[in-house]
């Protein structure tokens, strides 16, 4: 790896091994996926998401280490919001009733 801040990801492609060396800010770790940069053609630029599962390991320089931190904090909120979603219901929040009277329903045995 270069001094001048590359990252080293090495994973697998279908049945091969592939070892790419990328800019630091050309890699990025985001809900369970290794995302490279891959290019930019007119559309826009192309990403590639590299599921954690075929990644064997990645290599970065010590520089990086704060956005490392940053990317769990960023996954740690969204498997925080992920929750909230499914405990609440998506896009609900909790609201007050305050001064609103229960419902009482009467059960009888028969």
């Amino acid at each position: 790896m270069s001094e001048d801040q590359d990252a080293t990801i090495v994973y697998e492609r279908g049945a091969e091994v592939v070892e790419e060396t990328v800019p630091n800010k050309h890699l990025v770790y985001f809900q369970d996926h290794w995302v490279l940069h891959a290019g930019e053609d007119d559309d826009g630029v192309r990403v590639r998401r590299i599921p954690r599962e075929r990644v064997q390991y990645v290599e970065r320089s010590v520089g990086e280490f704060g956005d490392e931190v940053s990317t769990l904090k960023n996954r740690a909120q969204t498997l925080a919001d992920d929750l909230r979603d499914r405990l609440l219901g998506e896009g609900e929040t909790h609201e007050s009733h305050e001064g609103e009277e229960p419902t009482h329903i009467n059960v009888a045995d028969k």
